[in-house]
């Protein structure tokens, strides 16, 4: 009984970001469980092959979607390319995003404006497409992946950290505005991956001890460490689950 619930047959995902990293790895793990995965990248590329290589091998109805969430007519085309194939999603993850290294005082506002466009304004615009589908079939699941440094955030990050608080609020906001229609909104919150986007900085020797010796769990984690709890909030074994952030960092937001 447990395991039908988390069954996603018939349904539709749409993950952004899915290309590589967590994104790939929910985008693998919902066309595991049944779903048409619709997995997306700024632009063709052999990664994003990959990545609807490995969707295709459990069902061969799932496609690919690219476009530069920093382009709101980006955003727009994506979902009339969707409604084209006939693939809305019932599954939203919103997981794209971008950051940059810089100290605060020194952050230039045209990033972080970009930054804001991506991680954020994206996610509402998304939300706001997927949403009339949703609506109407009562059955729906809106997902923001945020960040540890919404709670933790890191010196060096103030946009990127700035963006994924403001996310998490759209999803508290958004949760109880829709909660009767059959939609849950929720953030899955990941601590620090071991992916490409990290592979520079935890090479640095001194910095990965420092990063590693503030985690309790002594351990990075690993893209498919994500995927099970992103399959909980996608299926109806979490359906009683909403405006939640579910924190998978082992341990790294917990004080010292």
């Amino acid at each position: 009984m447990i395991k039908e619930k988390f069954d996603l047959t018939g349904r539709t995902a749409l993950v952004t970001g899915s290309a590589r990293g967590i994104g790939r790895a929910i985008a693998a793990a919902y066309a595991e469980f049944g779903a048409r995965v619709i997995v997306h990248g700024v632009k063709p590329s052999g990664p994003l092959e990959e990545s609807l290589a490995a969707v295709r091998a459990y069902n061969p109805a799932c496609d690919a979607v690219t476009g530069d969430l920093g382009d709101p007519a980006a955003v727009e085309a994506i979902f009339a390319r969707l409604r084209e194939i006939d693939a809305l999603p019932d599954i939203l993850v919103a997981n794209a995003s971008i950051q940059m290294n810089i100290p605060w005082s020194e952050f230039d506002l045209a990033e972080a404006h970009r930054e804001m466009e991506v991680n954020f304004h994206a996610t509402l615009r998304m939300f706001q497409l997927a949403y009339p589908k949703m609506k109407a079939q009562g059955w729906g699941r809106l997902i923001a992946v945020g960040s540890v440094q919404e709670p933790r955030p890191h010196p060096q990050m103030c946009a990127y950290a700035a963006s994924k608080a403001a996310q998490e609020n759209l999803v508290r906001n958004v949760a109880r505005q829709v909660a009767r229609e059959g939609i849950t909104v929720n953030n899955l919150c990941p601590g620090v991956f071991a992916t490409d986007r990290n592979a520079e900085a935890l090479g640095n020797p001194v910095y990965a001890e420092k990063v590693m010796n503030a985690i309790p769990m002594h351990d990075y984690a690993r893209p498919e460490d994500a995927a099970g709890t992103a399959l909980l909030l996608a299926s109806d074994a979490g359906r009683y689950i909403t405006g939640a952030t579910i924190i998978i960092d082992g341990g790294l937001r917990l004080p010292g």
